[in-house]
C-alpha cells in the first residue's frame, strides 16, 4: 500500500488537529520512554520510525528489543524513536499517540494485548502514518489500519509443543499444568489453542491452567501454587522459556528434580532455556524467534517507497530436543 504523499510538516498539523478533536488524546511519553527526544525526521534521509516495545519481561524480549535498536540505527537509514510500554497498553497507546504528535514517517510496535486498538490506529491513519505489527497482532476486523504484521505462528507453536507430549505421552494418562503467558497477548491465546488442538483426543489432561504474564518470578509463584493444589502433576506446558525457568524453581524448592520428577516443555529457545534443555531439566523447547530487527527494517523501507508489502509475514521457528540444544548452544545467537 503506496502511503499518503503529505509533507512532514502537514502531517504533524493533521496529527495535532485530529488530537485536539478527540480530546482524551496525550502526547507525553510514557514513563522510562524517550518517544519525545529529538525532532522527528531528523536528518534528511533517514526514516523516523517510533517503536513501542511492550516490555522487559524476559529473555525473549530483551533479544528482540536489542534487535530492533542494533538494526534501525542512522547507519541503516533510521532514527528510531524507542519506548517502553512496561507491560501495560495505556503507556503504548499513549506513546502511538505522542509519535503521530511528532509526524514520524512510521509507527511500529508490539501490542500488549490484542484488543482494543482501533482508535489509536484509526489516528495514525488519519494521520497517514503507516503502522507495522511485530511479534503479535492485533484482532481488528479493519485490516487497512495497519501495513504489515511480521512475527512467528503462535498457533502453530503450540501445535508442535503439544504434538511432542501427544507422541511421548498419549496412553499413559499424564496429568499437565500450563503456565500461560499475559492475559488477553496474541501468544498466550493462540499457544493455549495449539496446545488443546494437539493434544485432542488423546487421555492427556490439563488439570490447572493459570497466567505468569510471562515473567520467571510469577512462573515460580505460579508453579508453587500448582504443586500445593495438585500432587499428580506429570508436566508442565510453559508459553515461554522465562517462565518454564521459574517452574524449575518452584520443582527443586519442592524435592522434586526437573525433567525427570516432572517434564517440561516450553516455548522460546532463548539461551537460558537452550542451557536448562542441555542440562535436561527442561525435555523439549519449541523455537519463537525474536531477531525481528531486519525484517522490520526491509518493510518499513518498502512501505516509505510505496511498495506493496504482504499483509503476514511468519518467521520461521524449529524445535530442540536435548541432544539438538547441545548441538546449537555454542553459536546461538540469543
Amino acid at each position: 500500500m503506496a502511503r499518503t504523499t503529505f509533507g512532514r510538516g502537514a502531517l504533524a498539523a493533521l496529527s495535532a488537529a485530529a488530537l485536539l478533536a478527540l480530546g482524551a488524546c496525550s502526547t507525553t511519553a510514557p514513563e522510562g520512554s524517550d518517544a519525545g527526544s529529538g525532532d522527528a525526521g531528523s536528518g534528511d534521509d533517514l526514516i523516523t520510525i517510533g517503536f513501542s516495545q511492550v516490555g522487559a519481561e524476559s529473555g525473549w524480549r530483551a533479544a528482540n528489543t536489542k534487535s530492533i535498536q542494533d538494526t534501525l540505527t542512522a547507519e541503516n537509514g533510521f532514527d528510531l524513536k524507542f519506548s517502553d510500554a512496561q507491560q501495560k497498553q495505556e503507556n503504548q497507546i499513549q506513546a502511538i499517540r505522542s509519535y503521530i504528535a511528532q509526524g514520524v514517517d512510521v509507527i511500529a510496535f508490539s501490542p500488549v494485548v490484542e484488543s482494543g486498538w482501533d482508535a489509536v490506529l484509526e489516528e495514525a491513519k488519519t494521520a497517514g502514518i503507516p503502522v507495522i505489527l511485530t511479534d503479535r497482532a492485533v484482532d481488528s476486523q479493519d485490516e487497512t489500519l495497519y501495513e504489515s504484521f511480521i512475527g512467528s505462528d503462535f498457533v502453530l507453536e503450540g501445535e508442535m509443543a503439544g504434538q511432542w507430549v501427544a507422541e511421548n505421552f498419549d496412553g499413559q494418562g499424564i496429568k499437565v499444568v500450563e503456565l500461560q503467558g499475559t492475559t488477553g497477548s496474541a501468544p498466550a491465546i493462540d499457544r493455549k489453542e495449539g496446545f488443546a488442538s494437539a493434544i485432542a483426543g488423546t487421555d492427556i489432561e490439563v488439570i490447572d491452567s493459570q497466567t505468569g504474564n510471562f515473567t520467571r518470578a510469577e512462573g515460580k509463584t505460579v508453579m508453587e501454587g500448582f504443586l500445593q493444589a495438585h500432587d499428580d502433576i506429570d508436566l508442565v506446558f510453559a508459553h515461554n522459556d522465562d517462565m518454564g525457568l521459574g517452574a524449575i524453581e518452584a520443582i527443586e524448592a519442592a524435592g522434586l528434580t526437573p525433567g525427570e520428577d516432572i517434564k517440561i516443555v516450553t516455548i522460546d529457545a532463548v539461551k537460558d532455556g537452550m542451557q536448562a534443555l542441555a542440562d535436561g531439566k527442561i525435555n523439549y523447547i519449541v523455537e519463537c524467534n525474536p531477531l525481528l530487527g531486519p525484517d522490520l527494517a526491509d518493510i518499513a523501507k518498502k512501505v516509505i517507497a510505496g511498495e506493496s508489502v504482504e499483509k503476514r509475514i511468519v518467521v520461521k521457528d524449529e524445535a530442540f530436543d536435548q541432544e539438538a540444544a547441545v548441538a546449537a548452544l555454542p553459536t546461538r545467537e540469543y
